[in-house]
C-alpha cells in the first residue's frame, strides 16, 4: 500500500470525526474514501465484499461491538446498514464509533432515514490541485472569506503542466500512471459506470451508446449553462432513435446518484442588489478528465487547440473550459474546508457573469474568475469589479485565477493567482 496522501479533508475529520458517533464520507468511486477512512478506523467492514455482507446479515447487532472506529465501506451494497448505525447511535454508541463510506446512493426503491442529526456526512472529490504534490500554495481561501489574504508566490507550473493536470485526472490510483495507460483506466472507468453501475442502481441500460452519447454531450457543455435540452438534442443529432427525454432525467438522476455530476448552481443571494439573475447551473462532471476521454481528447491535442466533438454546447474554447472545470472542483474542496458554498452568477442576456462566487456562512463573498492567461488585463476584471460595486462590504475579495506564474494584487484591488498557488 502507497504511502497515505493526506488530504483537505482529513483537518476536518480531525476536528469532526472523533466526536461524532457516525461520520459518512461520500463521493465518486476511486477519490480516495476508503484510503482516507482506514487511516481513522481499526476494524473494517466491506459491504462489496459477500463474506463482510453475509457476516451482516447473520448478525446486525455485531456492529456495536467491533473495535472502534468502525469502518463500514461501500454501505450502499447493504442499505439496512444505514438505519442501523441510526438506531445504533440513537441508543447511545461512543463518540467516534463508525466510519461510513460511500460511492453512491443506495439503489432505486430504497428507503433509508436521513439520519439527520445522527450521522454527518462529508463529501470528497478528486484531488483538488493543492493535494497534488505540485508546490506550496502561498494564497488561502480562508483568509480571502476573511479580508485578509496576502497575494503572493509563485509556482513553476506553465500552461502545458495544467494541461498535463486536467487529463491526468484527479483519481489518486490512475494519475501516477503513464499517459496510455491512465487513458485505458479513465475508458474503463466510464464503461463501468454504463455497464455494471446503472444497472445496480436499478437502470440496467438497453442503448449503451445512447448513453455514452448522451454523457459525451453533457462533458461538452463542461462550464457552461447550456440547457439539458440542448444535451439531449446534441447527443445523436440526425438520428431518430435518440435517447428519450424521461430516459435523459433518468441518465442524470443516476449519474447524480453515483456522484458523477457536479454541477456549479446558481447564486441567489438572500440581500441582492443585483436584478435578473438565470437559475441555471453550470455543468461539470466529477472530474476532467473524464470530460476529456469523453470527448477524445488527450493532453497534446488540448494544447494544438483542439475543441474536441459538439463544440456548439460550449462558450469558448474546450481547453479554456477544462481549466475552469480543474479549478472549480478544487475550490469546492477548499470552500468546504471553510463552511463555504460555491456558485456561479450570471444574468439574463449574460451581460454580467462571475465563475465562482464563494460565499461563508457569515455573508462574506469571495468572487473569482477563470481566465486561461498567464497576465490578465483590465477586461479580464472588469465582473469582479462590477459585483463589488453591487456587494459593497459584502465583497470580501476577488481574484482572477490564472495559468500564470506570479501571485499579486493589481492597482484596483483584484489580485491575480495561478490556480496551483490556491489552497483552502
Amino acid at each position: 500500500m502507497r504511502d497515505y496522501q493526506r488530504r483537505v479533508i482529513d483537518d476536518e475529520l480531525d476536528e469532526f470525526q472523533p466526536r461524532l458517533a457516525a461520520t459518512h464520507i461520500f463521493g465518486a468511486k476511486g477519490v480516495g474514501k476508503t484510503a482516507t477512512a482506514l487511516q481513522r478506523s481499526a476494524s473494517v467492514l466491506s459491504l462489496d465484499q459477500v463474506r463482510d455482507r453475509e457476516l451482516f446479515q447473520a448478525d446486525p447487532d455485531a456492529i456495536e461491538t467491533e473495535t472502534p472506529p468502525l469502518l463500514i465501506d461501500e454501505w450502499q451494497r447493504q442499505p439496512e446498514v444505514w438505519d442501523r448505525v441510526r438506531r445504533s447511535v440513537d441508543a447511545g454508541v461512543a463518540e467516534g464509533h463508525y466510519i461510513i463510506a460511500g460511492s453512491a446512493s443506495p439503489p432505486r426503491g430504497t428507503q433509508v432515514h436521513s439520519g439527520a442529526g445522527r450521522i454527518v456526512s462529508f463529501m470528497m472529490r478528486p484531488l483538488a490541485l493543492a493535494e497534488r504534490g505540485l508546490g506550496p500554495t502561498t494564497v488561502s481561501l480562508g483568509a480571502m472569506l476573511r479580508g485578509e489574504a496576502r497575494a503572493s508566490g509563485r509556482t513553476k507550473l506553465k500552461l502545458a503542466d495544467y494541461v498535463d493536470e486536467i487529463t491526468a485526472s484527479g483519481f489518486p490510483a490512475i494519475r501516477p500512471q503513464p499517459e496510455r495507460i491512465r487513458g485505458r483506466l479513465l475508458d474503463s472507468y466510464i464503461g463501468n459506470v454504463v455497464r455494471r453501475e446503472f444497472p445496480e442502481q436499478g437502470y440496467p441500460v438497453r442503448k449503451p451508446t445512447a448513453l455514452m452519447q448522451w454523457m459525451a454531450a453533457y462533458a461538452a457543455a463542461t462550464a457552461n449553462t447550456t440547457s439539458y435540452n440542448r444535451i439531449l438534442d446534441a447527443a445523436m443529432p440526425g438520428v431518430s432513435d435518440k435517447p428519450s427525454k424521461p430516459a435523459a432525467i433518468a441518465y442524470r438522476q443516476v449519474l447524480s446518484r453515483l456522484w458523477l455530476l457536479d454541477p456549479v448552481e446558481a447564486w441567489s443571494p438572500t440581500e441582492s442588489r443585483i436584478e435578473r439573475l438565470t437559475w441555471a447551473p453550470k455543468h461539470y462532471l466529477a472530474d476532467p478528465a473524464l470530460a476529456a476521454r469523453l470527448l477524445k481528447v488527450d493532453a497534446a491535442a488540448l494544447l494544438r487547440g483542439s475543441q474536441g466533438t459538439r463544440s456548439h454546447l460550449r462558450d469558448g474554447n474546450l481547453l479554456g473550459s477544462l481549466f475552469e472545470h480543474v479549478v472549480a472542483m478544487s475550490v469546492k474542496t477548499y470552500a468546504q474546508a471553510n463552511d463555504a458554498e460555491v456558485r456561479h452568477l450570471r444574468t439574463h442576456g449574460g451581460q454580467h457573469e462571475v465563475d465562482l462566487v464563494v460565499e461563508s456562512p457569515t455573508g462574506a463573498v469571495v468572487a473569482l474568475d477563470v481566465k486561461l492567461t498567464a497576465t490578465p488585463v483590465a477586461n479580464d476584471v472588469k465582473q469582479l469589479l462590477w459585483l463589488r460595486d453591487r456587494l459593497g462590504d459584502s465583497f470580501a475579495d476577488g481574484a482572477v485565477i490564472t495559468s500564470g506564474s506570479q501571485a499579486y494584487r493589481r492597482n484596483d484591488g483584484i489580485a491575480v493567482i495561478p490556480a496551483a498557488l490556491l489552497g483552502p
